[in-house]
């Protein structure tokens, strides 16, 4: 699990549309760019200005797709007119 802190209303409101509708939300934070599934938004009430401790279940990337057969030719007997 990934956890990260912010400040950011408008960050805060992102992660809780995408932890309510079951969407992938990504973060970058430094150098470390994290990609998945909000598992909760907590506010810390002590603090001010508000902040907000959100957690995420990263998912691990996806292999690139291999295509099953190789690309169709459009024309593939056109050499055969010259």
């Amino acid at each position: 699990m990934f956890t990260y802190e912010t400040a950011d209303q408008k960050e805060v409101r992102r992660f809780r549309i995408a932890q309510f509708n079951g969407r992938m939300a990504t973060v970058a934070a430094g150098e470390e760019t994290v990609t998945g599934f909000v598992r909760s938004v907590l506010e810390q009430e002590s603090s001010m200005p508000p902040r907000w401790t959100i957690t995420i279940i990263p998912n691990a990337p996806k292999e690139e797709l291999k295509p099953l057969r190789p690309s169709s030719r459009a024309r593939p007997f056109a050499e055969d007119y010259f």
